[in-house]
């Protein structure tokens, strides 16, 4: 890949690096024993029209654009990627299913094993599962994935780009997620749902034997059929500040499974005469940032999980207890850390469609908020609801997770009130920006603006909490740890740190405290850390260094939160 003008950053976390990086369990919500991951060297191939221009080994599951996976090179339109690799079944798979998954692989994918198709799979964000027991057998298998990613923008795609630059990133491709293999029974549990409030949890089965056990603390229930209720005395809630997780085991026939749930309930509420986010029945100030979910080291991946680990750490320890996740969805291990730390999380459905800088920022930047709207193709639509639909399935038990963002500033945006009706019906119990940013429409369940050139002055609407989705954008360029030394992005230039920390600070105490006075009770500060040609985070691309005082910003956190308390009992 040409990247002659472009620093390479590493990261602490490549210390983690090992033969099988990502090698954690990469489902805590479902966890079985049977776990052989198929991380690691693959044979790796790139072809294209006939002519091979690649031929060596990949790191999966770092995409083949990245410094870690060992390939550092573009993938074109029309480049084919090949996977390869053996994997071994030992006795534990003689009897039941053997099951083959794929956390994520952009855009399309075909899959062997033994040489047989078992199937294909079309989109960049979910992951996707084959059963492999009629191809396989006990001892060396064989295994190929073919890979495509011709940035086809009826499918999402979220902030890659070809010719990367400003806000738009290194286009990724291929596999990035983990790939692995777990053994199941013949009537085995496909999936459960967790539906939580304050008082207990109800516990959807899909699959597995009609007669059940299900063991919490020192108690064991047996039930039969496809869900139970569990009612627990002196429930421990689940809130930012303590967030509490109940573990659990499932035993289905000889299927066993291990879990857990936080009790929590999201809602919106009026208090007085304004509206608000409500976690268990309480208004919660929504302190929070946009995070991109981008790496110096792996691009889409950090080089270990704990990269998405020291994130949240590190922004809790500022004082921030909100993480939006912008236009990407993650591996389920970055939700579960959300969870056991105590991070809410506004997460953004993912953008598809041809993205217009004069209509969809220009324009809307200027002065046309209102009354636009995209078409989308017959595929679009398909593509754009699918992925909306999976995204909520795969995060529905997360306690963490509390707030969906579905078009994100007009880009791609069509049909926006019907998406709001479609999944919100499919998950009541999250609140649901429809439009953030603007081009706004009636069925909404917030009110929010994106606010960057101009003072904070949001306009409050009845019955509905107010919300400022993204703002700031300082910059702060720190030498030697910028990834493009040519070029610079973001909304206001600072040339050190003590000056982009008082102007941040400044930003909170003299336009969003007093809005939080006029029923502002979320914000999104933008952003976690640098990503590329924008330096506007408070990390730097490489998370060596922390732009602001954690002690300052622990400081300003606390008189935000004591603000919208007093607002609140007005």
């Amino acid at each position: 890949m040409k990247k002659s003008n472009f620093v390479q950053l590493p990261t602490d976390f490549e210390k983690d690096l090992s033969d099988l990086p990502f090698s954690e369990y990469p489902r805590p919500q479902l966890r079985r024993d049977s776990y052989l991951c198929l991380n690691g060297k693959w044979s790796f191939k790139i072809e294209s029209n006939g002519n091979t221009s690649y031929d060596g080994e990949i790191l999966v599951p770092f995409v083949p654009e990245s410094r870690l996976s060992g390939v550092m090179r573009e993938i074109g339109k029309d480049d084919v990627m090949i996977y390869e690799r053996t994997f071994v079944l030992d006795d534990s798979f003689s009897s039941g299913r053997a099951l083959l998954h794929f956390g994520a692989c952009d855009q399309y994918a075909r899959v062997f094993v033994n040489g047989k198709e078992i199937g294909t799979n079309v989109g960049g964000y979910l992951s996707f599962t084959f059963d492999i027991t009629d191809v396989s057998t006990l001892g060396e298998n064989t295994l190929r994935v073919e890979a495509r990613d011709p940035l086809c923008l009826d499918l999402p795609y979220g902030k890659q780009r070809e010719k990367r630059g400003g806000m738009w990133y290194t286009k990724t491709s291929g596999i990035w997620q983990t790939v692995w293999i777990e053994r199941v029974p013949e009537n085995y549990i496909r999936a459960i749902k967790l539906h939580t409030d304050t008082r207990g949890v109800l516990i959807e089965v899909d699959g597995g034997e009609r007669e059940k056990a299900l063991t919490l603390g020192a108690q064991t229930y047996t039930f039969e059929g496809e869900s139970f209720r569990i009612d627990i005395d002196s429930p421990h809630l689940w809130t930012p500040d303590d967030p509490y997780l109940y573990s659990f085991d499932l035993t289905s026939g000889e299927d066993r499974i291990s879990s857990y749930f936080g009790l929590r309930t999201v809602s919106i509420e009026e208090r007085g005469n304004r509206a608000y986010i409500c976690l268990n029945g309480e208004p919660i100030f929504c302190h929070g940032l946009l995070d991109q979910g981008y790496f110096s080291d792996g691009i889409f991946l950090p080089a270990s999980p704990r990269g998405f680990e020291e994130d949240i750490l590190k922004m809790k320890a500022c004082g921030f207890n909100m993480l939006r996740k912008h236009i990407k969805l993650e591996p389920d291990l970055f939700y579960y850390f959300c969870d056991k730390h105590g991070m809410l999380v506004f997460q953004d459905m993912i953008n598809s469609g041809h993205y217009s800088f004069f209509v969809d920022t220009a324009l809307p930047t200027v002065f046309l908020k209102k009354g636009v709207s995209h078409r989308a193709s017959k595929a679009r639509r398909e593509a754009f609801e699918s992925t909306c639909q999976g995204i909520i399935e795969s995060l529905h038990d997360h306690p963490s997770v509390i707030y969906y963002t579905i078009f994100n500033e007009g880009w791609g945006q069509f049909d926006a009130q019907y998406f709001y009706k479609k999944l919100k019906a499919l998950d009541p119990s999250r609140v649901y920006d429809t439009t953030s940013g603007w081009f706004k429409v009636k069925e909404s369940d917030v009110e929010s603006d994106h606010v960057y050139f101009k003072p904070i002055k949001l306009k409050a609407v009845k019955g509905k909490p107010t919300v400022l989705s993204e703002f700031g954008g300082y910059v702060y360029k720190v030498k030697d740890h910028s990834f493009n030394p040519d070029n610079t992005y973001g909304y206001k230039l600072f040339d050190g740190v003590a000056s982009f920390e008082a102007a941040t600070v400044a930003l909170y105490e003299n336009q969003v405290m007093p809005a939080i006075e006029d029923g502002l009770c979320a914000t999104v500060l933008t952003q976690v850390s640098d990503v590329e040609d924008e330096t506007n985070g408070l990390l730097t691309y490489d998370r060596k260094i922390l732009k602001v005082s954690q002690s300052q910003m622990k400081a300003l956190a606390d008189k935000l939160y004591e603000k919208f308390d007093e607002r609140v009992k007005k």
